[in-house]
């Protein structure tokens, strides 16, 4: 196995050049040791089962910020920024309780009405027979206002939301970032904790209400937070209730278009809709990694993992492995098993919005089949320079009338 092969380089995800990588690595050495790379020594892990075995055994392999995170780049010593997803349990679990009701069914039937007539606004709002950014005026704008809704964050300001995702995710050594160094990335976040710690202390004074704000200020979990928790907190509920549904939302458009025998299933049989939407998540899979630490000698795949290994699991992969999905590299409405992919993780780090997302996702897709919209994409997306977020920057797109 040639060593050249960097899977973790952003630019394969930037140019969407991934997959011969990976399925070569599947073949031949599915559980794979990068002795030298930039971000130290790791194990690739590639295959659906080996990285579910690794999911479901929190015991053995830590996610824990002190030991390095969820990320293929360690967190350096004393800037971490912890969070509930950073964390083992009892921690964990505690703090994800905290949220968790937010996103209950009780709840998202509730909201359901709301994001729809929201989603109505938007598309009957974009222009006709003029080109336009999909991901502006629809992806960015719907998730948007979905944060804004379940921070109760003031509504004029909601697309602060989305920049702060953007800071939280960028690549500083990215040209186009929109933060160009981790001081400057720290600067933004430190401006994002001053205006929620002002919403904070509104809402800890009053009696507590259902939205994520006041319910961390009432849980004794999380009311209590230090600042670099706060931030690492704050951080990761708004990248989680942005990345997936954004990129997804245009990933999703793109895979359509490119595929619209798929979408005349749909247009045939609306039952197929779940299967739609479980297609579109999997077949964008927005997070293209997790990474865990091992915190004892194990084996995985054949392979002797030390203690204090780095163990990288390639989402991106584990939905393309041809061992676990019938012809994975094809976007098929209909498939069995369909939500049965890796794009949420598993185990007790299983996104907690996965329900949320997949609401969205398939709320956009009713009204746009409603209204029958003939989309034509009128030039090549901009992908994000990252290997942790399979993202889009920008998407051209033109609806004829």
């Amino acid at each position: 196995m040639a060593e050249d092969m960097n899977v973790a380089d952003p630019r394969l995800y930037r140019e969407d050049a991934w997959r011969p990588h990976f399925a070569r690595l599947r073949q031949d050495d599915p559980v794979h040791r990068h002795a030298d790379s930039p971000y130290g020594p790791y194990w690739s892990v590639t295959r659906y089962a080996d990285i579910m075995k690794v999911e479901l055994d929190h015991g053995t392999y830590s996610s824990a910020s002190e030991l390095g995170g969820i990320q293929i780049a360690d967190q350096a010593k004393g800037s971490e920024l912890p969070n509930f997803i950073r964390m083992d349990p009892p921690r964990h679990t505690a703090q994800r309780r905290t949220v968790a009701p937010i996103v209950a069914p009780s709840n998202l039937a509730n909201m359901a009405g709301t994001i729809r007539e929201r989603t109505v606004a938007v598309l009957d709002g974009l222009p006709r027979n003029e080109t336009f950014d999909w991901v502006d005026r629809v992806s960015t704008e719907l998730t948007a206002m979905m944060l804004a809704t379940l921070f109760d964050f003031p509504w004029a300001d909601r697309r602060k939301l989305t920049h702060w995702s953007d800071v939280a995710i960028a690549n500083v050594e990215d040209a186009d970032a929109v933060v160009k160094s981790e001081a400057e990335r720290m600067a933004e976040l430190m401006r994002m904790a001053e205006i929620m710690e002002a919403l904070w202390k509104e809402r800890a004074a009053l009696p507590p209400r259902f939205d994520l704000i006041s319910m961390m200020a009432h849980a004794e979990a999380t009311q209590n937070l230090p600042l670099r928790e706060f931030i690492g907190t704050f951080g990761l509920l708004i990248v989680g209730g942005n990345d997936t549904t954004r990129n997804s939302m245009t990933g999703g458009l793109i895979a359509i278009v490119e595929n619209p025998g798929e979408i005349a299933k749909v247009q045939a049989d609306a039952a197929l809709l779940p299967s739609l939407v479980s297609e579109i998540i999997r077949y964008q899979t927005p997070v293209i990694h997790m990474r865990r630490t091992a915190t004892r000698k194990t084996e995985l795949g054949g392979k002797a993992i030390a203690r204090g290994d780095k163990v990288v699991m390639w989402y991106v992969s584990g939905n393309r492995d041809e061992a676990a999905i019938d012809q994975p590299e094809r976007f098929i409405v209909g498939r069995p098993k369909a939500r049965q992919h890796l794009a949420f993780g598993a185990g007790i780090h299983r996104c907690v919005g996965d329900r949320l997302a997949e609401m969205q996702i398939r709320i956009l897709w009713e009204e746009m089949l409603k209204r029958d919209l003939a989309i034509e994409i009128a030039g090549p997306p901009v992908r994000l320079y990252s290997n942790f977020i399979r993202g889009i920057r920008s998407l051209p797109v033109v609806i004829r009338a």
